[in-house]
């Protein structure tokens, strides 16, 4: 069975990149484009990891991190933050709010797949096989 990766971005051409590469990987994808629909979403699916942009409309992805956190059943949920917001304290409020593994705008979509990937070794390892 195929890793399901929930895409939290809102920026079409983002989306279009992420998607390709991704399910090129042997990874499935579901998309939201805006913080509410990415928790909404949640209540639908169960996807294996989040990535997530920190500039959402309706809900930052910041905080719809806070919300994946203090949800029981999502809690344990792996998080990629993929951002523009690069400066230090970005990166350290990001993680501190909980994502697993923080990643700044432009980036390697060949080092994303191998992020997600070392994070469901250690999160889903039966989905790594």
């Amino acid at each position: 069975m195929k890793p399901l990766v929930l895409i939290a971005e809102d920026e079409p051409a983002q989306v279009e990149m992420l998607r390709y590469n991704l399910e090129a990987s042997e990874l499935n994808t579901i998309v939201a484009t805006d913080g509410r629909s990415a928790l909404l979403l949640l209540e639908e699916e169960t996807p294996d990891l989040v990535v997530l942009d920190w500039m959402l409309p309706e809900l930052s992805g910041i905080e719809v991190c806070r919300q994946i956190r203090q949800r029981r059943e999502s809690k344990s949920l792996p998080i990629i933050m993929l951002t523009a917001r690069g400066e230090e304290s970005d990166r350290i409020r990001g993680l501190e709010t909980g994502a697993d593994d923080y990643l700044v705008k432009p980036f390697s979509p060949n080092e994303l797949v191998a992020r997600i990937r070392a994070l469901l070794r250690r999160t889903r390892p039966a989905l790594a096989e």
